[in-house]
């Protein structure tokens, strides 16, 4: 794929449609003039050498709202030059001082470098995390396995009702815990379990399908879904546009605590306008004390939240999101809230 990189390469328009932050971007202490990209770097990462707040790097590129949807623009071996005027960055060779020639580069899409740490999210990218009624209404249904063995692996075979033809390639799963939401109690989805795959050998009621993987024992009355076209996740961080008032609901592997560069489930999804590449602040629910004063009298106070670190989101559904934790100064508990930063 050729790609032309010119000095400025993208128009002086900020975010498109997006509130004024109230102040620029500010410099790191220790920000280099400029930066060669190297394979395994990331574009939160790289953008952290040079801004104290990494996630506003789509101000300092001068990206408009359709580059922050596709933004596979920077490659192993570019140089990013930083401008302290602005400040600003920009991709290029440079020539004497600081000078930038445009740049011919012929690369291909999946060496582009990642928004964030592809290997912390990239199980989740494919798999069906979160099922709702609907989905699971039209999903199949394994009814038999061979042999009437209880759990089968991979090469083995199974039956399964509500098979459709023109799909050939199934995941496998097993609906698990429901996912509510804290405060209403009300279950916003069922968070699926994983099995592995499955591919059809023989339409009909039942189907006859050979398990192609399996990360658990899979058996009858697992359910079968369309397997996710495998997805290239390059999204640029941008705030919301919309104030957000969610929670943490769920850590990856059941624990009620984690920190930085673990995935978190969050009680907020494309109904409250999340969408992938939305940055949302961290805050610690600190609880309500009772003062008693000299008299006896009480007085209850609800202790302000504080803010404490920031996730990136990048899987959404109809009521839920996956986020990854970026940056935090202390653990993340369920029951924290995320905001708008």
């Amino acid at each position: 794929m050729t790609r032309i990189i010119f000095p400025l390469l993208f128009s002086v328009a900020t975010l498109l449609g997006a509130p004024a932050l109230a102040a620029p971007a500010a410099i790191a202490d220790d920000a280099p003039d400029s930066h060669t990209v190297v394979r395994g770097d990331t574009l939160w990462g790289i953008s952290g050498k040079f801004l104290k707040e990494p996630w506003r790097w789509p101000e300092v590129w001068r990206l408009n709202r359709d580059q922050i949807r596709n933004p596979h623009l920077i490659y192993p071996g570019q140089i990013i030059v930083l401008d302290r005027s602005g400040p600003y960055l920009s991709i290029g060779r440079r020539v004497g001082d600081q000078k930038l020639q445009p740049q011919v580069y012929h690369e291909d899409l999946k060496d582009a470098v990642a928004s964030i740490p592809m290997q912390d999210i990239e199980p989740f990218l494919t798999k069906p995390l979160v099922v709702d009624e609907a989905r699971l209404a039209d999903a199949g249904t394994v009814v038999a396995t061979e042999t009437s063995r209880v759990y089968m692996g991979p090469g083995d075979t199974i039956f399964a009702k509500n098979i459709k033809e023109d799909h050939k390639v199934w995941q496998v799963l097993r609906p698990a815990k429901p996912l509510t939401d804290p405060v209403t109690r009300e279950v916003l989805g069922y968070e699926a379990m994983y099995l592995g795959s499955a591919r059809v050998t023989e339409n009909g009621t039942p189907a006859t399908l050979e398990i192609l993987s399996a990360v658990e024992e899979i058996g009858t009355g697992d359910r079968l879904v369309v397997t996710d076209k495998p997805d290239i996740f390059s999204y640029m961080p941008h705030a919301p546009e919309q104030e957000v008032a969610g929670r943490l609901i769920g850590i990856y592997r059941g624990v009620a605590e984690t920190g930085r560069n673990h995935v978190v489930t969050l009680s907020v999804g494309t109904r409250e306008g999340i969408e992938r590449g939305h940055v949302l602040a961290l805050h610690r629910n600190r609880g309500s004390v009772v003062y008693k004063d000299d008299d006896g009298n009480k007085e209850t106070y609800n202790l302000p939240e504080k803010r404490y670190g920031l996730a990136f989101v990048f899987r959404v559904f109809d009521r839920v999101s996956y986020a990854l934790v970026m940056e935090t100064d202390g653990q993340v508990t369920v029951g924290d809230s995320v905001r708008k930063p």
